[in-house]
């Protein structure tokens, strides 16, 4: 290596020659030289630092420990308002679920009393014997976290629990279990009988219920009114379908009250008792149809008279406590 020396003083320039030795060594020594100076601040900080007095010092370390002091607080506030806004999630979501269970069990019969959502489960146990320990941020975040999937998990349960329910509700609303007529009695039951016109033996295919002319028939369940017409042994007469496949038929009317398309619940008036068609009197021709088929009624009118007595045994029971 070659350096060129340029100066007022002197008369030409000057080169000196260096080697690869010795420019590795002056480099060396200028690395040196900045540990060295490097070190000798250390030293001397650290001796500052033990000496309390040093009002300069003593003004920089107060500094430093309060920008630690406001980074961890403010660290520490942002932790808590996420942690608060996790658990208020939460907390919402249990509330939710606690409303949910509450129809749930409702819909299911289960008391009150033996199933309470409002109330905090009973829980105990002898202290740690170690005292225990607190638990750390990312443990707690942990926690949460295992806590919102369990309850994503319930809701899933209890949402299909739900559908389950609503169906079999629904199912039971679409089965004609209630008597179309109040008041009524059979003169004709479902069956081979004889013929009240004709004498001779035949087959009924529904059941015939004894009202006064203007009694209200009602919807043995509830479906779609999908017939209001006029046929010559029937007279007028009402059909609903039950969209499972059973329908329902309501004949010898004096006049009906719905129309084809009307949605009709369990119970609803649909009808009044009427003497149209073939018939010796006025009465009501109840039938029920399993596509197309004649079933008996009264294999679901008794579902629906038990359905009465359970019912009826049940208010029954608190008043002979009484």
């Amino acid at each position: 290596m070659n350096i060129i020396l340029v100066s007022d003083s002197l008369a030409k320039s000057r080169s000196v020659t260096l080697s690869q030795s010795q420019v590795a060594f002056v480099a060396l020594g200028i690395l040196f030289c900045g540990f060295a100076l490097a070190m000798a601040t250390y030293v001397v900080t650290m001796k500052f630092a033990v000496d309390v007095r040093n009002p300069y010092l003593r003004t920089l370390l107060a500094s430093l420990h309060e920008d630690d002091q406001k980074r961890n607080e403010a660290e520490m506030k942002e932790n808590v308002t996420s942690l608060a806004v996790k658990v208020g999630e939460l907390q919402a979501r249990i509330l939710r679920l606690d409303a949910f269970g509450e129809r749930l069990a409702k819909a299911a019969g289960i008391k009150r009393d033996e199933f309470r959502f409002d109330e905090k489960p009973g829980q105990g146990g002898p202290a740690p014997v170690l005292g225990g320990r607190e638990l750390s941020v990312a443990e707690f975040n942990q926690m949460l976290a295992e806590i919102s999937r369990v309850l994503d998990d319930r809701s899933d349960k209890l949402g299909v629990l739900d559908s389950v329910l609503m169906e079999g509700r629904l199912v039971n609303k679409t089965i004609p279990t209630t008597m179309p007529v109040e008041m009524g009695y059979y003169s004709s039951n479902y069956g081979y009988r004889v013929d009240p016109i004709t004498g001779k033996s035949s087959f009924h295919t529904g059941v015939d219920l004894i009202a006064p002319p203007g009694t209200p028939v009602v919807a043995a369940a509830g479906g779609v009114v999908s017939t209001v017409a006029y046929v010559s042994e029937y007279g007028n007469i009402v059909d609903i379908d039950h969209d499972n496949g059973l329908t329902s038929r309501y004949a010898h009317l004096s006049r009906s009250l719905v129309r084809v398309g009307d949605v009709v619940m369990k119970g609803q008036k649909v009808a009044l008792v009427g003497n149209t068609g073939r018939t010796t009197g006025p009465h009501l021709h109840f039938e029920v149809r399993e596509k197309g088929i004649p079933l008996n009624p009264n294999k679901f009118l008794s579902l629906g008279r038990n359905d009465f007595l359970i019912k009826a045994s049940q208010v029954a029971q608190p008043a002979a406590a009484k």
